[in-house]
């Protein structure tokens, strides 16, 4: 039986920033699926399997918090697969906010290696879900 490459979902209104998250993360063997918009990423998620999600914290219609807890909700095991992605991270309400959940912030700008360790650590944490369900 073929593996399946495992697939990230990353929701960044910024397209250049989008389409160099795609091409590394694809480069390194991951499946990606790529939106701007919030509800555009809800609705991929209705019909694409993720084993991980990277948003930004600032989008368009509706916050990556805001998305983040609806896609916790609607797909509970996502709620520890979801990575956020910011350049106001010592702002008020979203350095409140992520103390609160206890998720995973990549500031920006970060490196690429840094969000490399967080998906391998997260996909080889699902695989081990996955053998011992």
């Amino acid at each position: 039986m073929e593996a399946t490459l495992p697939t990230i979902l990353v929701v960044e209104d910024d397209a250049s920033l989008r389409a160099a998250l795609e091409s590394v993360l694809s480069s390194q063997g991951y499946r990606v699926l790529t939106t701007g918009a919030p509800e555009s990423a809800y609705a991929l998620l209705a019909v694409q399997s993720v084993d991980a999600v990277l948003l930004d914290v600032r989008l368009p219609t509706m916050s990556g918090l805001a998305l983040s807890l609806a896609i916790a909700h609607r797909w509970p095991a996502l709620r520890d697969r979801i990575a956020f992605m910011t350049a106001d991270a010592d702002a008020p309400d979203v350095r409140q906010w992520l103390r609160a959940h206890r998720c995973t912030v990549f500031p920006k700008p970060f490196r690429f290696e840094q969000l490399a360790h967080w998906l391998a650590d997260t996909v080889r944490w699902r695989d081990r879900e996955a053998s011992a369900g």
